[in-house]
C-alpha cells in the first residue's frame, strides 16, 4: 500500500517519536472512555518488546495555540498509565523534552504535554516540525483519527524522519483498502443521516465506487421529495431536490442501484414511544413526520446485504436516539453482523453517530472493522488524501 509498517523499521535502541489520538471524554478529573487509549497499546507495547523507546504525542482538547491548564495531559496520566502496565512520564515542556532528565532517560514511555500548547502544531510550522523530529530517530504515526489534518506532529514531522504507520493505523488503512480500495465485490455502502448537504462529497465518491448504495435517515427524505413524494413534516432539505436527482442520475450512468425506503414508520411527536404507523413511503400524511424505515425497507437492505461481499456503513437508517425508531437500524445492523459472522461479507463501519448505533445495535463486535476516527474516515470514503497518510507514502 505504499508505506512502512513497525515490522519495516529497526527500533532497537532508537528513539521512536509516535503521534497517538488520546483525546478521551474527561469528567471531574476522570476519563470516562478509555477506548481511544487502550487502542494504542499494541503499538507502544510492540514498539518497546523491539527495543525502541515510545515518545508519544498527543493533543488534548483545543487549546487553539497557548497553554490551558484544564487541558493538560496530566489528567489523562493515571488512564494511560492503567491501561499500558507501565509508568509514563509527563514531558511538560519542548524544552525539557530536548534535555531529557534522567528519570526521564529511564522511563518505559515518555509523554510530551499537549502538543496543541504550540502554536507551530496546527500551523503545521517548518521550523516547529524540525524540532519535534529531534526528538526522536524514526516517526511512527497511529492516529489516523487525526490523519485528515495537516499538522506538525501529524504531517511535517514525517518529512524529518524515517516513518511508518503504527499497529492502529496499519488496521484502519488496511479496513478501508478493504472496502474502497480493491473490495471484494459487490460493495454495498450504507449511508444515513440527517442531511445530505453534510454528504454531497460522500454520497458523489461513492456513487462511482460501489456497486449498491442505501440511504436512509434524514437523507432518505430529501430523495424521496425529489422523485415528487409528500414527506409531510418530516426533516427534508427540499432546496437539495436538483442535486439528489443529480446523485440518482450519476449512479444511473455508473450502475450503482441506490435502495431508499419503500416503507417508512411516521409519528406525529418526536419522543420516545410516540404512537405511530407504517405506510407506504407514498403515503405519509400531511401532518406527520418520517422517523425510521419500515419492515419491507428493512428487508430490500437485507436482501442487497446477502448479494453483497463488501460493506461500507456510515449513519443510522432512522431516529435511532429514542424507541421505537432504531427498528430498522438494529434489524439491518444485526443482519450485517450475522452474515459478517459467517463469513459471507467483509463490514467496515465508521463516522458520526455509526458507533453509537451499532453497538445500541449490538451488532459492533461482529463487524469486521469499526473506525472511530470520525472525520478522518469521512475523508477518506469521500475520496479525498489524507495529509498524515500521504506523508507516510513514498517511504516504503
Amino acid at each position: 500500500m505504499g508505506w512502512n509498517t513497525l515490522d519495516d523499521m529497526d527500533l532497537d535502541g532508537k528513539r521512536v517519536l509516535t503521534r497517538v489520538d488520546i483525546n478521551v471524554p474527561v469528567e471531574e478529573g476522570r476519563v470516562t472512555d478509555p477506548t481511544r487509549i487502550e487502542r494504542i497499546v499494541p503499538t507502544v507495547e510492540d514498539i518497546i518488546a523491539s527495543g525502541g523507546k515510545p515518545v508519544l504525542l498527543a493533543h488534548f482538547g483545543r487549546p487553539k495555540g497557548k497553554v490551558v491548564l484544564d487541558m493538560s495531559l496530566r489528567v489523562i496520566l493515571p488512564a494511560l498509565e492503567k491501561s499500558l502496565g507501565r509508568k509514563v512520564t509527563l514531558l511538560e515542556t519542548l524544552e525539557g523534552a530536548e534535555n531529557l532528565t534522567d528519570e526521564a532517560l529511564a522511563a518505559d514511555v515518555l509523554l510530551m504535554e499537549n502538543i496543541r500548547f504550540y502554536p507551530g502544531e496546527e500551523a503545521n510550522d517548518p521550523d516547529f516540525a524540525r524540532r519535534l523530529a529531534g526528538l526522536g530517530d524514526i516517526y511512527c504515526n497511529d492516529a489516523f483519527s487525526a490523519a485528515h489534518r495537516a499538522h506538525a506532529s501529524t504531517e511535517g514531522v514525517a518529512h524529518h524522519l524515517p516513518s511508518c504507520a503504527g499497529r492502529l493505523m496499519q488496521a484502519e488503512l488496511q479496513a478501508l483498502e478493504a472496502a474502497l480500495g480493491t473490495p471484494r465485490r459487490p460493495v454495498l455502502a450504507v449511508v444515513g443521516g440527517a442531511k445530505v448537504s453534510t454528504k454531497l462529497d460522500l454520497l458523489g465518491n461513492l456513487v462511482s465506487r460501489v456497486d449498491m448504495l442505501v440511504i436512509g435517515g434524514g437523507m432518505a427524505n430529501t430523495f424521496l421529495a425529489a422523485q415528487g413524494l409528500n414527506v409531510g413534516q418530516s426533516l427534508c432539505e427540499h432546496d437539495m431536490a436538483d442535486t439528489a436527482r443529480e446523485i440518482m442520475t450519476k449512479a444511473g450512468a455508473g450502475g450503482c442501484e441506490i435502495i431508499l425506503p419503500a416503507d417508512v414508520v411516521v409519528a406525529r411527536e418526536f419522543k420516545a414511544g410516540a404512537e405511530n404507523e407504517t405506510v407506504p413511503a407514498h403515503a405519509c400524511p400531511e401532518d406527520a413526520m418520517i422517523l425510521d424505515a419500515g419492515p419491507q425497507s428493512v428487508a430490500r437492505v437485507n436482501a442487497a446485504l446477502a448479494r453483497a461481499n463488501t460493506l461500507i456503513w456510515n449513519g443510522p437508517l432512522g431516529a435511532f436516539e429514542i424507541e421505537p425508531f432504531d427498528a430498522a437500524t438494529n434489524a439491518a445492523a444485526g443482519e450485517a453482523a450475522r452474515l459478517t459472522r459467517g463469513g459471507a461479507l467483509v463490514s467496515v463501519a465508521g463516522g458520526g453517530d455509526t458507533v453509537a448505533a451499532l453497538n445500541q445495535a449490538g451488532a459492533a463486535n461482529d463487524f469486521t472493522y469499526i473506525s472511530t476516527a470520525g472525520g478522518a474516515f469521512l475523508e477518506w470514503m469521500e475520496g479525498k488524501e489524507l495529509p498524515g497518510v500521504a506523508a507516510l507514502k513514498g517511504q516504503a
